[in-house]
């Protein structure tokens, strides 16, 4: 190449440059799209409206949220895998992609490499309840009547490899001791026959089993996150009551494709930051029986890879195999 020609080359390059770094601060330039794997009117599509609206806000541009339900959130999650690495095509990660991705199946999307994470926003409180009919109101009695009976107490959950089951399953595991997995088609069900005395514990969310324990129905015997919840004050995590770093948090937070440019991941996280710091928002959360959290990228990413290798570790234990 000679120097003319080179000269036009760096020429060229050098304008392109300013251009490329100006796209990149003005994003968002047009709406962005929020694809979460469950149903309309589900705890996570609630969650991430509220959220879509403080981001609009924020961004100064429309906030779309669409439902892709099916296959444990795995549909939506290839789909937004595949979408440009710009922004504009987010998707809900879950404790549920988390599980998927334990199994290690060919079936499913591996969320870890296939997302950049951009921030965490809430969880469900899970907590541990029993039948009266039991007769336990503490985690320590569980245990002890679990040994006492090995095999002989029943679990319920919404179906194989949920979280209520992993949750289960992890419990076991970190007491000691062996419980009977009795899954249902759903959470519906399964509670219903909890009430009913038909299986004796559940891990349930907090605004479900709530009116339950109020009422007497049900023993809420701890929480299965790290912090004790709003709703249960008096209830200790079940991490206090003796199983120590026992967390099973029904969690959720927003990712982009891998490969979106870090400056649009910070933009975004901050956006988030700013939402489930709002008190419009945490009063929102509240009513659904969820609660806010800020974590930026990199936490989240950490959090979301220790959840993959716990649950993959629950899984070969307990040897339970997704279809």
């Amino acid at each position: 190449m000679n120097t003319r020609h080179a000269g036009i080359v760096m020429a060229a390059a050098m304008a392109l440059a300013p251009v490329a770094a100006t796209a990149q601060d003005a994003f968002p330039s047009r709406p962005i799209k929020i694809t979460v794997g469950f149903p309309a009117g589900s705890s996570t599509d609630v969650a991430t409206r509220v959220i879509a609206n403080s981001l609009a806000e924020t961004l100064g541009q429309s906030v779309v949220v669409e439902n892709k339900p099916g296959a444990s959130s795995d549909i939506a999650a290839r789909q937004v895998a595949a979408a440009p690495p710009d922004g504009y095509s987010l998707f809900v990660v879950t404790i549920a992609n988390a599980i998927n991705t334990s199994s290690k199946s060919a079936s499913f999307i591996d969320v870890t490499r296939s997302f950049a994470p951009v921030a965490m926003m809430g969880n469900v409180p899970n907590v541990l309840v029993a039948h009266p009919s039991l007769k336990v109101k503490t985690v320590p009695e569980l245990i002890a009547a679990a040994k006492a009976k090995p095999g002989g107490i029943t679990f319920a959950s919404s179906g194989n490899g949920t979280s209520p089951h992993l949750a289960g399953e992890l419990f076991a595991s970190m007491a000691g001791v062996q419980l009977l997995h009795i899954p249902y088609r759903g959470s519906s069900p399964a509670v219903a026959d909890l009430l009913g005395g038909q299986v004796a514990i559940m891990f349930g969310p907090a605004s479900t089993v709530l009116p339950h324990i109020q009422a007497g129905k049900l023993e809420a015997l701890g929480v299965a996150s790290p912090s004790r919840t709003a709703t249960l004050p008096n209830v200790p995590t079940i991490a206090e009551a003796g199983l120590k770093g026992f967390d099973s948090s029904v969690w959720f937070g927003l990712a982009a494709p891998v490969g979106t440019p870090e400056a649009v991941t910070r933009k975004l996280a901050e956006a988030v930051k700013t939402a489930v710091s709002a008190t419009t928002v945490k009063a929102q959360f509240q009513a659904q029986g969820i609660e806010p959290v800020d974590a930026g990228p990199a936490p989240f990413g950490r959090y979301i890879a220790t959840e993959v290798d716990k649950y993959a570790k629950v899984m070969q234990t307990a040897g339970v195999k997704l279809d």
